[in-house]
C-alpha cells in the first residue's frame, strides 16, 4: 500500500511545490513591476498583490507539511502493527517450540528412567545367576569328592573281596573243596553292596556329566 502510494504522493509534492514557487516568482514579479511607477496604485495593489500570493503559498506548503506528517503517522503506525503482528508470530512459534522441546525432555527423563529400572532388574539377574553358578559348582564339586570317596570304597571293597577270596580259597581247598556256608554268604553281601556302590556312583557320574 505504501510501495503503490509513494509515487502518486511524490507527484503530487511536486506540483504543489511548483505552484508555491510560481505564486512566490508571480508576487516577486509584482511588486519589481511596481516599483519603477512609483504610483501609489500600482505599489499597493502589487503589495496586496504579493501578500496574497506569498500567503497562498504558505498554505500550500503548510497543506504538504501536515499531509506528510500525517502520512509519515500512517506509515509508522502500520510498521508498528507489522512488528506487533510479527512479535505476536514469534511469541506463538517460541511457544510451541518451548512445548515441544518440554514434551522431549519429558519422555527423554521417563526413557531415562526406563533404561535405569532395566538396568537394575538386569543386574539382580546377573547377582541371581551368579549365585546360582556358584551353588552349582559347590554342588558339582561336592559331586566330584562324593565321587572319588566311592571309587576308593570300591577299591576297598576289591581289596577286601579279593583277600576274603583267597582265604575262602585256600579254606576250600584245605577242607578238601567244600565252601564255607558263611563264604557264600558274604560274597552275597559283597556283591550286593558293590553293586548299590555302583550304582549311586554311575547316578552321580551322569549328574556331573548333565551339569
Amino acid at each position: 500500500m505504501a510501495a503503490s502510494r509513494n509515487p502518486a504522493r511524490r507527484r503530487q509534492r511536486s506540483v504543489r511545490v511548483t505552484v508555491a514557487v510560481a505564486l512566490l516568482s508571480a508576487a516577486t514579479v509584482a511588486v519589481l513591476a511596481a516599483l519603477p511607477t512609483q504610483s501609489p496604485v500600482f505599489l499597493s495593489a502589487g503589495s496586496v498583490l504579493a501578500l496574497s500570493l506569498s500567503w497562498a503559498a504558505l498554505r500550500i506548503m503548510w497543506t504538504e507539511v501536515l499531509q506528510s506528517r500525517r502520512e509519515n503517522a500512517a506509515d509508522r503506525a502500520a510498521a508498528a502493527t507489522a512488528y506487533k503482528s510479527l512479535f505476536s508470530l514469534r511469541a506463538a512459534e517460541h511457544a510451541e517450540f518451548t512445548t515441544a522441546m518440554t514434551e522431549r525432555l519429558a519422555e527423554s527423563n521417563l526413557s531415562v528412567h526406563e533404561l535405569q529400572g532395566e538396568l537394575v532388574q538386569a543386574q539382580r539377574q546377573y547377582a541371581d545367576a551368579v549365585v546360582r553358578a556358584e551353588a552349582a559348582e559347590r554342588s558339582l564339586d561336592d559331586a566330584r569328592g562324593r565321587v572319588g570317596e566311592l571309587e576308593q570304597s570300591i577299591e576297598l571293597l576289591r581289596a577286601e573281596r579279593e583277600a576274603e577270596q583267597a582265604d575262602a580259597l585256600a579254606q576250600w581247598e584245605a577242607e578238601g573243596g567244600e565252601p564255607a556256608r558263611g563264604s557264600v554268604d558274604e560274597l552275597v553281601t559283597w556283591e550286593s553292596t558293590a553293586a548299590e556302590i555302583q550304582a549311586e556312583q554311575d547316578e552321580i557320574t551322569r549328574a556331573v556329566k548333565g551339569a
